[in-house]
């Protein structure tokens, strides 16, 4: 386990920081070695730690999502789901996390398995709804979560299409209506 403020989350961060930047300056094939050479570390480190290029940027997505967007605790599914779907909403706006979306996918190869580095995320989108169903609130599964909300998100960042103010609460009250809708309990 990494100590919080080590050596290793300090080549972590640099790291991450060197990937989104370069991203954000155009540099969207940026390989390992010219992350490593901006980070200021070895790339061997890289390699050791990551594996590939695409692992850098999962890595860095997931952890920038955490950090940006982390899991709310309102009392109420409705405002968690409020709260944190607006969050996501406000990221995809930035320039950098919707660049760092598009590098993922476009960098993606088909053999990839990225839910593998996104469990942490729906680890917490679970926890959220295990407090919810132990408060006795009606839960949708992590995958309706997903669907529901994340997934038009993410669709329209990637596509360019703006996403009005707002957005976030239309999809967060459509699956607590529709796709709730006729569940007789939790999750």
């Amino acid at each position: 386990m990494t100590r919080p403020g080590g050596r290793s989350a300090r080549v972590r961060d640099a790291v991450h920081r060197a990937a989104i930047e370069l991203l954000v300056e155009g540099e969207t094939d940026a390989a390992i070695p010219r992350i490593a050479e901006r980070a200021g570390v070895n790339p061997t480190s890289l390699y050791r730690r990551w594996g590939s290029r695409e692992n850098v940027l999962l890595d860095a997505a997931v952890t920038r999502l955490r950090e940006r967007s982390p899991m709310p605790d309102t009392g109420t599914l409705r405002g968690d789901l409020l709260a944190w779907a607006a969050r996501v909403e406000r990221a995809m706006a930035e320039p950098d996390g919707n660049i760092l979306l598009r590098a993922l996918i476009a960098t993606m190869s088909t053999t990839a398995r990225p839910a593998e580095h996104l469990r942490a995320r729906a680890d917490d989108l679970r926890t959220m709804l295990d407090a919810a169903s132990a408060r006795g609130e009606r839960t949708p599964t992590v995958d309706e979560v997903l669907d529901y909300v994340l997934a038009p998100l993410y669709l329209r960042a990637l596509f360019g299409i703006p996403v009005e103010p707002g957005a976030a609460e239309t999809l967060v009250e459509r699956l607590l209506q529709v796709g709730l809708a006729g569940r007789s309990g939790g999750a």
